[in-house]
């Protein structure tokens, strides 16, 4: 306790310095829409997002410190602040509500509207942001030298590093204009493939590659364990369960397919065996890896929780200082209290007032546990998933058994666990960032505005960009998977309609704990028996080239750290160039457009010499991560 009062922050109580600022302002709106579109896109492609506060961070440095020769980091902080927060709001809505799009295209309700998927996404994000705020003395301030808060604590290095931020800066916009390019190149004119794959006669495998930055680039920053767990996952469901589902039942006509396997098989290849059975399998794994990483987690987040609320109750913020000073208490019940009554009687939310109530209580609950457990492990860590989907099972059931089932009742459960995830995703972020400000004596109060604004910014941009990633592709779709979901949509109809192919769905579970018995992840391998294999493998790509940097020798530990610290700003910027321009193909498919910018039939190249085409642009990717990491390394040094 009295090292935390004597810990002394970069900028000191005592000197006021620019943070919330027009400049920072504008800065932070504009990258929370951006990376919030780009990781709507992302993580509806391979079920995956990425932490935005550093690439935000750094963006920020450049364009304040070294472009409008401000030294002002508090103002950069705001910007990451605001910013970040849009790719948070984002993981959490794109995990549940596109569960209501499925539903409508399958005649079971209307389109969501726009106004629906606004409300929750905003109202959630407001809450996650209010439910923390209380806690960042207790967790933040009392805790200071016990959570580590990795993410937090490395963006205020960066943030610290000022005068590396325009080179920095410099490495993210490359990687952006690349991988827009690379990406309009692929499938907008469709110059070459964006997937090359191998099929062996007389046997129903399939291996194979997509080329995508974006996806190579998640492999780089997740790393080679992660990704290999993700690829093994893919081979056991494209070179194991398919070709086993062939050979065993080539005659048999299995739910939910309506033909015979073989006759699957014949006409769509290994891919309709995925759509039709393997998804199913994907997905049992799934659910059980989400229950078994919050089953690991329970005593940690019973712990976690006891922790936050005694240093609730025992914390008192008398610190009047400007480092000291939060949104007032009385605000912060009022707008919970204000939120919860339009959650329940606002009609564009289909939720009843027992929803509302299990919104509230398990909203707190895991946002407090949300909060300390990225504190303690980190976000990549922090079972958001697991926690979705137990709110998820719990409001389901909770429903049927007060009468409020039907289609109703599942628009229900998907809001409320859309609710939660956003709450739980947000509250995990500004704690991130609060303690961020509080190593940089940031003020808390403007740190938490700059919060607000981020969500309500997001929240006001997040449904659009549903609206036209469904309309050009289709959730669920080969270019769209959405594996989480798709995993709440089963969910909710096993619990509401019993019409899931349980014994798919079990094999998944079976498989899924087998994997946790062999002290394998299961999280990640479950997500790579749900993906196509060729979407694996572009990430197991990138976790070979993170590999080979990892493993280099004959070279100092500082030089390697920087180049390893490049190459994930590089890929920042190529996941986010890459899912503005899947965006704008998106609106150029709504437009018909597509169909003008396609050379592919133009151009007509020999499928071999297509294939060879992509896979030599893939290695130009992969060369420019190489030559931006290393490059850079060697002007620092």
């Amino acid at each position: 306790m009295n090292e935390n009062k004597e810990f002394q922050p970069y900028i000191p109580a005592d000197r006021i310095t620019p943070e919330i600022t027009i400049t920072s302002i504008l800065m932070g709106i504009i990258l929370a829409v951006v990376f919030g579109a780009a990781n709507a896109y992302l993580g509806l492609r391979v079920g995956m997002t990425i932490s935005a506060s550093i690439p935000a961070a750094v963006l920020a440095m450049g364009v304040i410190r070294v472009i409008m020769k401000k030294n002002s980091i508090l103002e950069s902080n705001i910007v990451q602040t605001t910013g970040s927060a849009g790719e948070s709001l984002a993981a959490g809505t794109i995990f549940t509500l596109p569960a209501l799009f499925l539903w409508a295209k399958e005649g079971k309700m209307e389109t969501p509207g726009i106004l629906e998927i606004t409300l929750i996404a905003l109202l959630g994000g407001l809450l996650g942001v209010l439910f923390m705020v209380p806690l960042r003395n207790a967790l933040i301030v009392k805790e200071h030298g016990v959570l580590p808060y990795p993410e937090g604590t490395a963006c205020a290095e960066v943030l610290l590093a000022g005068e590396e931020g325009g080179s920095s800066a410099s490495t993210v916009f490359a990687g952006m204009g690349i991988a827009a390019v690379f990406k309009f190149i692929i499938d907008g004119l469709k110059v070459v493939p964006s997937e090359v794959s191998l099929r062996v006669k007389g046997y129903a495998g399939e291996i194979g590659t997509q080329i995508y930055p974006a996806v190579m680039s998640v492999g780089y920053i997740c790393g080679p364990k992660i990704s290999a767990y993700m690829f093994a996952g893919g081979i056991v469901s494209w070179m194991v369960l398919i070709p086993l589902i062939v050979l065993f039942g080539a005659d048999l006509v299995l739910y939910p397919g309506s033909v015979p396997i073989g006759q699957m098989f014949a006409e769509g290849g290994a891919n309709a065996i995925w759509g039709s059975y393997i998804r199913y399998i994907g997905a049992g794994a799934l659910a059980a890896g989400g229950m078994i990483s919050l089953a690991k987690s329970l005593p940690l987040i019973v712990r976690t929780f006891k922790d936050a609320m005694k240093g609730l109750r025992h914390t008192t913020n008398t610190n009047n200082t400007r480092t000291g000073n939060d949104i007032n208490f009385n605000i912060i019940l009022g707008g919970i209290a204000i939120i919860t009554i339009l959650i329940w009687l606002v009609p564009a939310i289909p939720v009843t007032l027992p929803g509302a109530i299990i919104i509230v209580v398990f909203g707190f609950f895991f946002a407090t546990v949300s909060s300390r457990m990225v504190g303690l492990v980190g976000s990549s860590n922090n079972p958001v998933s697991g926690m979705a989907i137990a709110t998820l099972l719990f409001a389901t059931i909770i429903l049927k058994v007060t009468g409020d089932n039907g289609i109703h009742g599942m628009q229900g459960a998907i809001a409320i666990g859309s609710i939660i995830c956003i709450v739980a995703a947000i509250a995990g972020d500004t704690s991130q960032d609060l303690k961020t400000g509080y190593l940089l004596g940031a003020t808390p109060k403007k740190q938490q505005i700059g919060e607000f604004i981020g969500v309500t910014t997001a929240a006001l941009a997040i449904g659009g960009v549903l609206y036209l990633l469904n309309a050009a592709w289709g959730f669920g779709s080969e270019q769209l998977g959405a594996p989480q979901a798709m995993l709440m949509k089963m969910i909710v109809e096993g619990v509401m309609e019993n019409n899931l192919p349980w014994a798919l769905v079990f094999i998944g579970v079976f498989l899924a704990v087998a994997i946790e018995l062999l002290g394998i992840p299961v999280l990640p391998f479950a997500i790579g028996v749900y993906l196509p294999v060729q979407l694996n493998a572009c990430i197991m790509v990138g976790g070979l080239v993170r590999l080979a940097f990892d493993k280099m020798k004959k070279i100092e530990k500082k030089e390697k750290e920087t180049i390893i610290n490049n190459g994930i700003l590089y890929c920042s910027g190529m996941i986010a160039g890459e899912g503005l321009v899947g965006i704008l193909l998106a609106v150029f498919a709504i437009l018909k457009w597509n169909t003008v910018i396609d050379l592919s039939t133009r151009i007509n190249l020999p499928p071999i010499v297509a294939n060879i085409g992509s896979l030599v642009a893939f290695a130009l990717v992969i060369l420019s991560l190489v030559k931006f990491s290393f490059g850079k390394a060697k002007k620092k040094g």
